[in-house]
């Protein structure tokens, strides 16, 4: 029988291998090696590799700024506990303008999301949490940019006054299976099914006004 201290040992030596590696070339690219890991992970949990893999990225990448509650609880899950909290979320988004991520609640008052058509510098490039089954709590953004990865959830904002529904009917007539997630006076958050591209034309608001694709996430 293997001594557990011989695979502890072994297991660091990896680790230690691994982070010295660096990143991918691209967030995709990772993305998708992950994938491949996950599907010949054999009788390893694939949350425990997701947990380890998401633990190294963090030691490649900058800081990770968190606003709200749920967005402290998941990014400590899935990046550790170094993360920092800012007091609102345009302090998040500052930091992920300065090279950070930052990990931010949906379902709060501000429709912080809102201001990213505004940022084309900055991007969804993450949703937590991050199975095909669950509806997003938080968002991740950063300046990173991230391409389709074969499984994926693009989010789009809109503005058009009104019922949801209608916007959903729309976007199936057009041939997108949209979902809403938040809505701010006139201003709507939709997570659309796939990899939208910003300049699809399918996605011209109804009335003409303020639209634009604000990211994307992968699924997992």
């Amino acid at each position: 029988m293997t001594d557990p201290a011989e695979l502890d040992r072994a297991l660091i030596t990896a680790l230690a291998a691994r982070v010295g590696g660096g990143r991918a070339r691209s967030r995709d690219e990772s993305v998708i090696a992950l994938r491949a890991v996950l599907a010949g992970a054999g009788g390893v949990s694939p949350a425990l590799v997701r947990t380890l893999w998401s633990r190294i990225e963090a030691t490649n990448a900058g800081p990770v700024s968190v606003w709200g509650p749920l967005a402290a609880l998941l990014a400590a899950d899935r990046f550790g506990h170094g993360v920092r909290s800012a007091h609102d979320a345009e302090t998040a988004l500052k930091a992920a303008r300065e090279g950070g991520r930052a990990v931010l609640d949906l379902g709060r008052t501000t429709p912080w999301w809102a201001r990213l058509l505004a940022q084309p510098d900055l991007r969804v490039t993450a949703a937590l949490p991050d199975d095909a089954s669950g509806r997003p709590l938080a968002l991740v953004v950063s300046g990173e940019e991230i391409g389709p990865t074969g499984d994926d959830r693009t989010f789009w904002v809109v503005e058009a006054p009104g019922d949801e529904a209608k916007i959903t009917d729309l976007l199936a007539q057009r041939g997108l299976a949209g979902t809403p997630l938040e809505t701010a006076g006139g201003l709507k958050l939709f997570m659309l099914a796939g990899y939208v591209q910003p300049d699809d034309g399918r996605l011209i608001a109804p009335t003409g006004r303020l639209s634009g694709v604000i990211g994307a996430a992968p699924v997992f």
